[in-house]
Parts: structure tokens; sequence; C-alpha cells
């Protein structure tokens, strides 16, 4: 007869518990990967986040700026009331005048037409005087400077205690005839249409409408040039 086994030999022999794995250096490495790509994404979002907040409220300002001074010319006649736009003649030629500011008129509130604004840029950095084509700016509907506000509210003052204008910030104007059957060709101010007969009786140097375009730039504290933000046109018939 067969012997029976054992019961004991039936069992087996525990097995050997393992360690507690750690982790390894690749999988370290990749985990340093993922999470540091993630905080990439992050930061770069919050800066987009930021740089599109400052362009709006850049865009804002701008706009702003540019129909102040829409609002300073609109109801200015297109050419000066007293002498007009008119040619003279000179030295045995024709020579255009009353286009641009009128001798005597040296201010912002001198300027009393809107061919006086063609060329003027109204900046921070402008000085007294129109001999240089430019004026303390940027200004609002009243002639105005807007000065520099802080955010607590306190309005920023220069050494002689005067308000600072609003830093960083310009108003370019530029005036330009245009063709009144055309308003997309813009013509030189001394232009006239001269007569057909019997029926088209021209259109004399002082009766063209007038494109107005404004211009509104900003040039940051560390920026070596202006930037175009906002472009406003409108056309005085």
């Amino acid at each position: 007869m067969r012997a029976r086994p054992n019961a004991t030999s039936r069992l087996r022999a525990p097995r050997p518990r393992r360690g507690r794995r750690g982790f390894t250096l690749i999988e370290t490495a990749l985990t340093t990967v993922i999470v540091g790509v993630g905080v990439l994404a992050l930061i770069e979002a919050q800066q987009a986040f930021l740089r599109v907040t400052a362009w709006s409220s850049h865009a804002a300002t701008a706009t702003y700026l540019a129909n102040e001074i829409r609002e300073l010319t609109r109801k200015l006649p297109r050419h000066d009331p007293v002498t007009g736009l008119y040619f003279d003649e000179q030295d045995g030629g024709t020579v255009l005048r009353g286009w641009g500011p009128e001798p005597g008129e040296t201010t912002l509130r001198d300027l009393d037409d809107i061919d006086d604004f063609d060329g003027l840029r109204l900046s921070y950095e402008g000085t007294p005087g129109l001999e240089d084509g430019d004026l303390p700016g940027p200004v609002d509907a009243f002639g105005s400077i807007i000065p520099e506000v802080l955010s607590d509210g306190t309005v920023l003052l220069d050494a002689d205690g005067n308000p600072m204008p609003l830093r960083g910030w310009s108003q370019v104007v530029r005036v330009t005839k245009i063709d009144p059957f055309n308003t997309a060709t813009e013509l030189e101010p001394a232009a006239v249409i001269p007569p057909r007969p019997p029926t088209f009786e021209g259109v004399p140097v002082d009766k063209f409408p007038l494109r107005v375009t404004v211009e509104v730039r900003y040039r940051g504290p560390y920026d070596t040039t202006e930037e175009l933000i906002a472009t406003v046109v409108w056309i005085v018939p």
C-alpha cells in the first residue's frame, strides 16, 4: 500500500515579501517634466490675459482721446471765419493763403477753424507755441490738458506744482481736402475744380469737404518708439 502523504507536506512555503519599491529616476524625471509644462502653460495663459487686458485698456483710452479732438473741432468752420481760404498773387505767382494757423495763432485756444489743426501734435512732451508743430497734451474736448492721475486718485504734479499731462500719449491730427464726388480721393490744399459751362459752376478752393484723421499713439516708459493704438476718421462736408 502506498503511504498517504503527510498533510503538512502539501503546505507551500511562504513567499518572501518584497520591500517597498520607490520611484525610479526616469519616473521622477517624467513627473518633473509634466509638472513643469503645466506650470509654464499656466504662466503663459496668465501673461496672455494680462496682455489682452492692457491692450483693451489702451484701446479704450486711445479711442476716448481721438473722440475728444472730434468734439473739440465739431463746431468749428472748415476755414478761417475772417480771412477764409484764398489765392494771393505774389511775385508773379499764385500763393495759397489761409491753410493752417494764421499769424498770431500760437496756442490751442487760438485755433478757430479746422484747417488750423493740420499737422498738429498734442503730446505729453509738447512745448508751448506752434513753431515746432506741437503743443502740450493730450487734451479733452474743452482744450484742457488731461492730467496724469494715480491709482489713488491723486493728480501727479511736476516740479513747479502744475498737473503733469497724461504720460506716454499723443494725439496727431491730419486735415486733407477730398474730392466732393469721390471721398476716397485726397487733394492738395490748393486744389480747385474748374467750371464746365453751361451747367457745372466748378468748386472753388474753399468749398471742398475735409477729412480729419486723428491718430492716437502711446509710448511706454521702457519703449523706444511710439505705437499706433487707435485711428478715428471723419468727414466735414
